[in-house]
């Protein structure tokens, strides 16, 4: 690592200002994460909850979920070794563990080696980067795995696409004055957060294991239709939208 060490306080330092970039995008960020752990408290019986959190990135809902949730154990899958590595360092919990697996394939799920059946599928700001076909098996995957009352739970930018352009628009604007309002907007933005990140000479090793990063390029983007179109199909009992301000929302599925 060219001689400088990535410790954990470093490593909280590049997680607390990925959430400032995040921001910049989701003014109403942490009231979106209250909204994942208020489905979760009210759908799930359990205490002691099995969580998977897709697309973890450094791990700041997982980090929300296990401070909310003192019993639960949360896996996190992503396929990004950099935003995993920040997540290790920064959740250091016997309650976290993480595992490199790119959704898409069609092992991801056999690949996180769980010990039981989980009972909750969560993510943010993850699912978007993934093309409607990918995630219809994606979503299918998680019905078969969770057991009667688990619930599926993705908070993201969803739009209502071809059927609506103007009411996208609206959202995204709405989304843009909340930013303005809240002082968000002037928040580093994703290109310059990993812009720093790759001359951060404490980052170098994990920069290199990256190696080009996750692919995010998509062609055939879901709408929110689709999301809910690929629940009901999946064999979700119940499916809807449970929270929404702009373009920002929380779908949920529960079995």
């Amino acid at each position: 690592m060219t001689g400088v060490l990535l410790g954990a306080d470093r490593a909280r330092y590049w997680v607390q200002r990925w959430d400032r970039q995040q921001e910049h995008y989701m003014p109403d960020r942490e009231q979106r994460f209250e909204v994942i752990g208020d489905v979760l408290a009210d759908a799930l019986e359990r205490p002691d909850p099995l969580i998977v959190d897709l697309g973890v990135g450094p791990g700041t809902l997982s980090q929300r979920l296990l401070d909310r949730f003192p019993e639960a154990s949360v896996v996190g899958v992503d396929a990004d070794p950099l935003l995993l590595g920040l997540a290790d360092l920064t959740l250091d919990s016997p309650r976290f563990r993480t595992v490199n697996a790119d959704l898409r394939d069609d092992d991801w799920l056999a690949a996180l080696g769980l010990e039981r059946a989980p009972d909750a599928f969560v993510s943010t700001t993850a699912l978007h980067w993934m093309n409607r076909l990918p995630l219809r098996e994606l979503i299918r995957t998680c019905a078969r795995a969770l057991p009667p009352g688990g619930v599926f739970v993705d908070g993201d930018h969803l739009y209502e696409g071809a059927r609506a352009p103007r009411l996208d628009a609206l959202g995204k604007a709405l989304t843009a004055r909340r930013a303005g309002r809240t002082g968000t907007a002037a928040a580093e933005d994703w290109a310059a957060w990993w812009s720093a990140v790759e001359q951060a000479p404490e980052l170098a090793e994990l920069v290199r294991l990256r190696a080009g990063g996750f692919e995010h390029t998509v062609h055939d983007p879901p709408s929110v239709h689709d999301y809910l179109a690929f629940a009901e199909e999946a064999g979700f009992a119940e499916v809807g939208l449970v929270w929404q301000y702009g373009d920002d929302r929380v779908v949920v599925g529960i079995r």
